[in-house]
């Protein structure tokens, strides 16, 4: 089973990811995956020699990146007889793609329906303002408030038309493992997750989805 975390940098998809591998049943096997961009080695490097690279440069740079670990890790996960836990996939290229008002393209599309499909790609939902602390209290980067939104729409977006569910974020760690368990109980092993609404929140309801 293959199991897909995706969602804004801050929302905790590492975490989440390592959290859930440490609460799965005795005697289930896990490996956890991360299908990094360097984006923000990227985005470091070009503040530091003081220049801007063009949208589509920083695409085309992070889109290779993130498709090398994409390709690598599914061999890895073709041959674990377990529960694969990927941090990142190529839908968080598309949503970077959207946010930054690139086309979607042809490369990447193509490359998702190749590719093994997972068993469920669930979206961590979190506010920007809330990314953004948390992205400054472990003071290692940062990032753009106004980016940060426009990347969380471009996610909530992609997740209303693939019908991925949407977990919030912003509660308890302990919270957001217990609903990515639960959609793992709704899962059985190489079945496919019909579109799904969203997983309800603190509030009790989930995250709105923009049309």
């Amino acid at each position: 089973m293959i199991l897909v975390l995706i969602g804004i940098d801050g929302a905790g998809k590492t975490t989440a990811a390592h959290a859930l591998a440490a609460h799965v049943p005795p005697g289930t096997d896990v490996l956890v995956l991360g299908n990094y961009s360097g984006r923000k080695t990227f985005t470091r490097w070009a503040r530091r020699i003081g220049v801007q690279p063009p949208a589509r440069l920083m695409d085309t740079a992070e889109t290779l990146v993130r498709l090398v670990n994409v390709l690598l890790n599914s061999a890895k996960a073709a041959r674990f007889d377990g529960l694969v836990i990927m941090d990142r996939h190529l839908h968080c290229q598309l949503a970077l793609r959207a946010a930054r008002g690139l086309r979607r393209g042809v490369l990447l599309p193509a490359a998702l329906r190749l590719l093994p499909r997972p068993d469920a790609v669930v979206l961590l939902d979190l506010s920007a303002e809330q990314a953004q602390l948390r992205i400054a209290a472990r003071g290692t980067d940062s990032e753009n408030l106004d980016e940060l939104r426009a990347y969380r729409t471009a996610y909530l977006s992609q997740a209303r038309e693939a019908g991925h569910p949407v977990i919030d974020a912003g509660g308890a760690p302990e919270a957001v493992t217990a609903d990515l368990r639960g959609v793992l109980a709704g899962l059985r092993p190489g079945a496919s997750l019909e579109p799904a609404g969203t997983v309800p929140g603190p509030s009790g309801a989930g995250p709105e989805l923009p049309e």
